[in-house]
């Protein structure tokens, strides 16, 4: 059987040095945003190439305290529209929605599973004041077409990079600081995972980090002074020790996935399946290698059979979820069809040759 993903032996390299850092946090004393935490904004920030990064409690709070922090700062107002991926995963809408914003869904383009550009420019109301492109499955969006499209319409532009630890454009500029805010998760299974949750935002905006760095920790710059209406999301110092370990590895890990996409992209020929589309370049990290079949159950069942791990990412779209029921009269058929058809199977930077060569095997006998 060749698991979906084995989070423990990724994260077994590390295990040396975690335990390390671990005594270090115990001896230390200090386990609220410490010495570690402190270390790891300036490492993550560096590596993305911006001026700050602010560690925070997950993915979601990383997008929403952005926009809550623009909106004291008065670039955003309650009920503003945010352009949103129609694809992507509930968290980056639920974070438009807890913010006081609207979000606007936006329809997929099927070779990127990003913003179809066309739908993006007919959602353009007098009441959208930003943008929010989602790096899916670990592919950059194309940042050149919205950047231009934000500039001509005075919108905010903010990176849901939860799946793109490491990517770059083609200028070299790394997700996070390729707009002007962007969101990252640290949950286990993303490309540069922590072994709990955890998150950040990556930003060049001064006003915002100092907003941002307020709003996690209750408002508060000194202790029981609270300015601001905050909240209580601050990135885990055990957490940010295990992430200072695991940092200098990304690029390696993120090369050996795209490695494994270049040969199942190379050998992979069934015409039941559909490949995602890439260039070759750094500007996707395989967070997820996703394809798409006609008849999924029966593609499941024979994967099954053969024991090729698989997860679908993911299985219903937002607007049709029940939590999201304002959004169930729209009509989204790309993305519909994305959600009915894909399939992610195993990638990671420990995936072994002999299983890469056994899934190639088993897709080609579909």
């Amino acid at each position: 059987m060749i698991p979906f993903l084995d989070l423990k032996e990724i994260n077994q390299r590390f295990e040396t040095e975690f335990q390390s850092n671990f005594q270090q946090f115990l001896d230390s004393g200090y386990y609220i945003l410490g010495n570690q935490v402190k270390l790891f904004e300036s490492n993550f920030s560096r590596f993305c190439g911006t001026k700050h990064c602010i560690g925070v409690g997950n993915g979601l709070d990383a997008l929403r305290l952005i926009l809550e922090g623009y909106k004291i700062l008065g670039k955003l107002k309650e009920n503003d529209e945010v352009l949103v991926a129609s694809n992507t995963y509930i968290a980056t809408i639920l974070a438009i929605k807890q913010a006081g914003l609207q979000p606007v869904l936006v329809e997929a383009d099927f070779n990127t599973y990003n913003f179809d550009l066309t739908s993006l420019k007919n959602s353009i109301t007098e009441n959208t004041k930003a943008i929010m492109p989602v790096h899916l499955y670990g592919q950059i969006s194309p940042m050149g077409e919205i950047l231009k499209i934000a500039k001509e319409n005075n919108m905010l532009v903010i990176e849901d990079a939860a799946q793109a630890h490491g990517a770059k454009n083609a200028n070299g500029n790394r997700a996070g600081n390729l707009g002007d805010a962007a969101g990252f998760s640290f949950y286990p299974s993303k490309n540069l995972g922590a072994l709990g949750d955890g998150g950040a935002v990556t930003t060049n905006d001064d006003a915002l980090a100092q907003t941002i760095t307020k709003l996690r920790n209750y408002g508060t710059t000194t202790k029981y002074v609270n300015e601001l209406l905050g909240f209580n999301s601050r990135l885990d110092e055990i957490q940010a020790a295990f992430l200072n370990v695991k940092l200098p590895t990304l690029d390696t890990d993120n090369k050996r996935r795209q490695a494994i996409a270049k040969k199942y992209i190379s050998e992979i020929k069934n015409n039941k399946i559909t490949l995602p589309k890439y260039d070759g370049g750094e500007n996707h990290v395989f967070h997820l290698f996703v394809i798409r079949v006609e008849n999924r159950n029966a593609f499941i069942d024979y994967l099954d059979r053969n024991g090729i791990g698989h997860l679908i990412h993911y299985p219903i779209p937002p607007h049709k979820q029940q939590a999201l029921s304002e959004f169930s009269h729209l009509s989204f058929p790309v993305t519909e069809q994305i959600h009915k058809d894909i399939i992610s199977i195993p990638i990671s930077p420990i995936l072994r040759d002999e299983e890469m060569k056994l899934v190639i095997s088993v897709l080609n006998r579909y």
